[in-house]
């Protein structure tokens, strides 16, 4: 009879330290998927901000473009056109 109460116990034992062991892999997990959400929007921000840059940087790239030089001239005539040909277009697409 004590050899099954040992057993019961050792089982007890176990099962408190696979509790234990459950809930603790439990919080871990949750702070995890808090830690996964936060760089969700960390990345989302950055992606954002990359694409605000990029537009900016494309804008200058044409103020310095359109602002010309001795160098630059021939790309300037041709974004000059590039962008007439657009305003154009639009200009069509308002008037159909």
């Amino acid at each position: 009879m004590s050899e099954i109460i040992g057993v019961v116990n050792l089982v007890e034992k176990k099962l408190k330290v696979l509790l234990e062991n459950y809930n603790f892999l439990k919080e871990e997990s949750e702070v995890l998927y808090n830690k996964i959400a936060v760089l969700e929007n960390q990345i989302s921000e950055d992606k954002q901000q990359i694409s605000e840059i990029e537009n900016k940087y494309q804008t200058l790239k044409i103020a310095k473009t359109i602002e010309g030089s001795k160098e630059n001239s021939k790309k300037t005539k041709l974004k000059i056109n590039a962008l007439i040909r657009e305003i154009d277009n639009c200009i069509l697409q308002l008037s159909e």
